[in-house]
């Protein structure tokens, strides 16, 4: 058994049917969506970047989210993509490691980007006049990178502790890589506990993201209540938070419960869209519910794209135009040859 361990350099993802018909329309629709996922989170990050009156903690915090959702994204479709158009769906040893870091890494640097976006609108609404010394420029830039460096360590040490285990088949019947589902790869069972011990520890960690933000909302709630202004900025930036959270909560307890309690009865390509979901619905929904909710990013859209609709009727213009002037030119070219002819006839 330890013999046939050592050989194994790649793994096999078993998750797409090697029968499956239509793959081309799959690969055209996954397409799609990578570029509505690339476009609708690029839009916002530029829109923010580019615009000063964004600069705020609340739209700063947005920029990462979506930088966040780009970065995850990035670790599934590409590969994806290639496996559709691709007879065999193989992944390097260190590859399936490096998937599964960025994937998760992702998914849980989301919940701390939440849980922080939770905070930030606690102490704007619960705290405001301590709001500017609170959510000063130095601990925001502190907040952010604690939200990406806690999640990639946390990851990186379950992926550190599954790659010491000595591992019995290479077929992982998923569309990626699942650090869980290779650890149910060990040749010793027994091996797994501290894998075990540390995920629980890890799943501990971020429940308690959770219970904050539920904390956090209870708070809001109780202090908006009796306030028509505090009403209105609860409805105007808590709202789009709350959505995204629901939508990004709901999309990971699914994969969660399909990854660990997943009946045979379910059909494989409906399992495949449930373990996909954390990846495509959040990152498509969450720029849109803030771009069409609040009220100074949509204004600056407008603004945006109000700009360059007059520039596109401009240039039309502008080649009416031109094309005009080519045109008397040519009747002008016209008229002198015809001119220069008849005098050339005059002389002889």
């Amino acid at each position: 058994m330890m013999d046939n361990v050592s050989v194994i350099t790649i793994f096999y993802l078993s998750g797409l049917n090697d029968k499956m018909s239509h793959r081309f329309i799959l690969f055209f629709l996954s397409l799609l969506c990578y570029c509505v996922i690339l476009l609708v989170n690029i839009t916002l990050i530029v829109t923010i970047i580019l615009d000063k009156n964004l600069h705020e903690p609340m739209y700063i915090l947005l920029c990462a989210f979506c930088m966040n959702s780009l970065y995850g994204t990035t670790g599934f479709f590409p590969k994806f993509l290639w496996d559709l158009l691709s007879p065999v769906h193989v992944i390097s040893y260190s590859g399936c490691f490096l998937q599964a870091q960025v994937m998760y890494s992702f998914a849980c640097g989301d919940l701390s980007f939440l849980a922080v976006m939770a905070y930030d609108r606690y102490v704007a609404i619960c705290r405001p006049l301590q709001y500017n010394s609170v959510m000063s420029k130095q601990r925001l830039i502190k907040l952010v990178c604690f939200s990406w460096f806690i999640p990639f360590c946390i990851i990186g040490t379950n992926i550190c502790l599954t790659s010491r285990l000595k591992l019995c088949s290479p077929y992982i019947a998923r569309l990626f890589c699942v650090n869980w589902i290779i650890v149910t790869l060990a040749c010793f069972p027994a091996e797994t506990i501290v894998n075990s011990i540390v995920a629980y520890i890890s799943m501990l960690f971020y429940v308690s993201h959770g219970v904050f933000i539920v904390w956090s909302y209870i708070h809001l709630i109780k202090t908006c209540v009796n306030s028509i202004e505090n009403r209105a900025k609860f409805m105007q930036t808590c709202v789009p938070h709350l959505l995204s959270l629901i939508t990004f909560l709901f999309t990971l307890l699914v994969d969660v419960m399909n990854m660990r309690f997943s009946s045979k009865q379910i059909p494989l390509p409906l399992k495949n869209f449930i373990a996909i979901e954390f990846l495509v619905i959040p990152p498509i929904m969450n720029p849109l519910i803030y771009g069409f909710k609040l009220t100074k990013i949509r204004n600056r859209l407008s603004k945006m794209f109000y700009l360059m609709a007059p520039n596109v009727g401009l240039h039309a213009a502008r080649d009416k135009v031109l094309q005009a002037e080519m045109a008397l030119v040519r009747m002008a070219e016209g008229t002198m040859y015809q001119e220069h002819a008849a005098e050339n006839r005059r002389r002889l």
